[in-house]
């Protein structure tokens, strides 16, 4: 599919996202100094050569020429969907298979407003996708497979991206089997530096299936009750809204499960800067119905919480065991750093939620750490943000 496509198919929705696509790609690639002949670009705490254009010199050709045509006016995406015909394809399905075998660069797909009922996997050949759509109440694409019906949590996602650097924007996913189903995924992220942007998902138990890969979630909506963010990624979600939801009758409901499996897994989930709160349907029973921060899936789980608002449903203790034959707590690590709300009094957390060996060799547990402790965790040293997440266009928090 060529990179043009004729003006009319262009729409006012299409025109001021690129808009502001461009103003934040040059506006981090043009803080620019002059260091004798050439010139290199500020990111975060490393200096990135770049080019006499003023990119960055690890920047594949065909992004410069995007970001160029952005720059004139000119770029248009690759493909549109749209269910009433007026694009290239009515299905997203159909936009993604149209990706050019050995492709290069960013390949653009708008999908405009609509409810798309499809079942998506992009393999790990189509890297670099960009999908945006019309906002996450307007573009919808949903599914309700689930576990209660036979299938593997794999098997259950709407959504499925397998391919490295792919960004979605402004997009809803949805899995809407509902609470009495198990595991129902909307979404299922394997590449590496997959990025979402002002996206909602929807689901119940298994909403979001961060499962490998370094990924980043930003001004996002992630609905659930059980284990609804889960994974063995390496994680962040930042200035996001987390909207615990209502469960049958017995259940509880937990916000992470994290799926380390060992000690050397640069692996877990971290939510920073997010408010954790009950949804409409939960609010009239969030005293009656247990809601918990997490629970170890796997032997060396990780969950780390930073400056986030937690709502005053969170149970006191914070966290609880996988299972009575499997609790997973001799070696996970909960953690948590500056958080407010009538929620985040960390002092009644669990005993084994983190261990800390001070310098009398005594172990002491606590579930809240350090500043320093709490760096460690954020953009820079935890997605190594610097070599990647600024050419993405989408704004992060580099420290606490």
């Amino acid at each position: 599919m060529m990179r043009s496509l004729k003006t009319s198919r262009f729409t006012s929705s299409s025109r001021c996202f690129f808009q502001q696509f461009f103003v934040s790609c040059v506006s981090i690639l043009l803080i620019v100094v002059s260091t004798g002949g050439y010139k290199k670009v500020i990111a975060s705490r490393h200096l990135v050569e770049v080019n006499h254009q003023g990119y960055p010199t690890w920047f594949p050709t065909d992004d410069r020429i995007l970001l160029f045509e952005l720059r004139k006016g000119l770029a248009r995406p690759n493909t549109i969907v749209a269910k009433d015909g007026s694009g290239q394809y009515k299905t997203v399905t159909a936009a993604i298979n149209s990706y050019p075998k050995n492709h290069r660069g960013r390949y653009v797909i708008y999908v405009k407003m609509g409810v798309y009922h499809e079942y998506i996997t992009i393999d790990a050949e189509k890297r670099k996708i960009l999908l945006y759509g019309d906002g996450l109440t307007n573009t919808i694409i949903t599914g309700n497979k689930n576990r209660q019906s036979g299938l593997g949590t794999n098997e259950t996602a709407t959504f499925s991206t397998l391919g490295d650097d792919f960004i979605a924007m402004s997009i809803a996913f949805e899995n809407k089997a509902g609470p009495k189903a198990q595991q129902a995924v909307a979404v299922r992220v394997e590449g590496q530096r997959s990025v979402f942007f002002r996206c909602a998902f929807l689901g119940y138990q298994d909403t979001l299936y961060a499962n490998r890969g370094v990924q980043f979630y930003r001004n996002c909506e992630i609905y659930g009750t059980i284990d609804f963010i889960f994974g063995m990624g390496t994680t962040l979600i930042q200035n996001s809204k987390i909207l615990v939801r209502k469960p049958i009758q017995g259940q509880q409901n937990i916000v992470v499960a994290d799926g380390s499996s060992n000690k050397f897994m640069h692996t877990g989930i971290v939510l920073q800067n997010c408010s954790i709160i009950p949804d409409i349907e939960l609010y009239p029973y969030r005293y009656t119905v247990k809601t918990y921060l997490a629970r170890p899936w796997k032997a060396f789980s990780r969950a780390i919480f930073i400056n986030n608002y937690f709502d005053d449903f969170i149970q006191r203790e914070g966290y609880m065991i996988w299972s009575i034959n499997e609790t997973n707590t001799a070696n996970s690590y909960f953690a948590e750093f500056g958080n407010v709300g009538p929620g985040a009094n960390a002092t009644s957390r669990v005993k084994w939620a983190k261990g800390v060996i001070n310098k009398d060799e005594v172990v002491r547990f606590t579930a809240e750490i350090t500043k320093d402790e709490a760096v460690r965790f954020t953009a820079e040293p935890w997605l190594n943000a610097s070599t990647w997440l600024p050419f993405t266009s989408v704004p992060y928090n580099k420290g606490l």
